[in-house]
């Protein structure tokens, strides 16, 4: 019985890489791939950010940035394919509410918000502890270090 798989997106480099490793992984098991990516406002929105224009919408810059990360990973018939989930919350909590039940949890090791010198990001570090089902942390290659 097929299963979902379910991978993190946030458009960086790593993210891209799980992306297309899940999407592999999706093709051999016949699992259905289900993409997430989470948006917040940060807690000091406005006096940070004075100049935002009111019509600012971090939700759909968040459903074009999964929107264009997929068409530009995977081809035409595997992005038909894919379930899309654009949540508004913090990004770990986002991954794992969305993976209860899934076979298989895919993040990369890092995203735009890493701290470069750590081993993993904190996303993936918070996921490969309290998901709910494996994990699979895609490595980027020495030219990411």
């Amino acid at each position: 019985m097929a299963g979902r798989i379910v991978v993190g997106v946030d458009g960086s480099e790593p993210s891209l890489k799980a992306l297309k490793w899940a999407a592999g992984q999706a093709a051999l098991t016949g699992d259905s791939l289900q993409t997430v990516i989470s948006w917040e406002y940060p807690a000091t929105w406005a006096s940070l950010m004075p100049g935002v224009p009111p019509e600012f919408d971090p939700e759909q810059l968040a459903k074009q940035i999964l929107d264009e990360s997929i068409d530009q990973t995977l081809s035409p018939q595997e992005a038909a394919a894919v379930a899309r989930t654009v949540v508004g919350g913090n990004a770990p909590q986002a991954l794992l509410d969305a993976a209860k039940g899934a076979s298989l949890l895919v993040v990369g090791d890092r995203g735009y918000s890493g701290f470069k010198a750590a081993v993993l990001g904190s996303v993936s570090s918070h996921v490969t502890q309290h998901a709910s089902c494996p994990v699979v942390v895609v490595r980027g290659g020495p030219a990411d270090a």
